[in-house]
Formats: structure tokens, sequence, C-alpha cells
């Protein structure tokens, strides 16, 4: 999954886990498909509440391929208001990058260097 992705899911996790999307044919959907192996449909299935189970799952996907997304996006077909709400997300967002400071990238160390030994030039 690529970062705007994850990203998308992570910004909007809280209002995922009050939709309970795992009660449906998410999971068996994201099965079919091969997102999610049998031991993960397991596991999500065991949790005790319905926010646990679709946290689990957003914990998940992530790490489960680059067509992860579209394919939990087509699995919400009984939650098309989710559907577009992430979608539209997905289109609008804008993935930060970490700040790097120039002393800590090499070749931009040197010639810093460079200016602070000469400050004529």
């Amino acid at each position: 999954m690529d970062a705007r992705d994850k990203q998308v899911l992570r910004s909007h996790r809280l209002e995922l886990g009050a939709e309970v999307l795992v009660e449906g044919l998410v999971l068996q959907y994201l099965y079919q498909e091969g997102v999610l192996t049998e031991n993960h449909v397991q596991e999500i299935k065991a949790q005790a509440t319905g926010l646990r189970k679709t946290m689990l799952l957003l914990d998940i996907l992530p790490s489960r391929g680059p067509k992860a997304f579209d394919a939990f996006l087509d699995s919400l077909q009984e939650f098309p208001w989710v559907r577009e709400k992430l979608e539209k997300a997905r289109e609008e967002a804008v993935v930060e990058l970490p700040a790097v400071k120039f002393e800590e990238i090499p070749e931009m160390r040197y010639p810093l260097a460079a200016w602070k030994e000469f400050p004529g030039l």
C-alpha cells in the first residue's frame, strides 16, 4: 500500500472504527481477493467488539500489498458513504515527507562547512 493510502486510513481511523465495517461482507471479500489470509479473518473475528475488529483490520491492511486499499474500497459495497469519503480523501491527500536538515544530507554538509570556513567568499 502506498504512503498516500496509508495516510488516508490513518487519518480516518476513528471514523472507520465507528462504522463497524467488519460485520458484513468486507472480510469475506478481502479474503476472496487474497488481501487477507484465513488466519487474518479468524484473528479479526475473534476480537470481542466490532470496534476492535475494525481496528485490527485497519492495522493489517497497510502491510497487505499495493492492491489492498483498492480491494478495501471495493469491499465497501454495503457502506457507499464510507467508500465515497475515502475516495475523496484519497484524491485530496498530500503525502507529507519527513523534514530533513541540510546537515543530515552528506552531499549538503560539505558545501555548508566550506562556507563557514571562508566567510569572506
